[in-house]
């Protein structure tokens, strides 16, 4: 049984998921490990600002993990979160 904050944890994560750029960054970054947040611009299409709010929502979501070093902002997968989110799948299968 879950409890109201793991619920909106997976309410979060799915929402920002749902998304269709946001699973092309998403699986963008599952490929290269890491990604700079300027180079999300070029994978989308979108503009700077759009993919900012993208990558916010990731990021708010528990998704990915920013870390900033100098003038370069770099997201990562939080596995750890996917691997809950897989889990809490799991429980439908059974």
């Amino acid at each position: 049984m879950t409890n109201k904050s793991e619920n909106k944890f997976y309410e979060k994560a799915m929402s920002a998921i749902a998304d269709p750029y946001r699973l092309s960054i998403l699986q963008e970054i599952s490929k290269k490990g890491t990604m700079r947040c300027c180079d999300v611009v070029g994978l989308t299409g979108l503009s700077q600002p759009t993919c900012s709010h993208h990558i916010k929502l990731l990021a708010e979501s528990e998704l990915i993990d920013c870390r900033k070093e100098g003038r370069s902002n770099f997201i990562t997968l939080n596995k750890n979160n996917f691997k809950k989110l897989g889990e809490y799948f799991e429980q439908f299968g059974e």
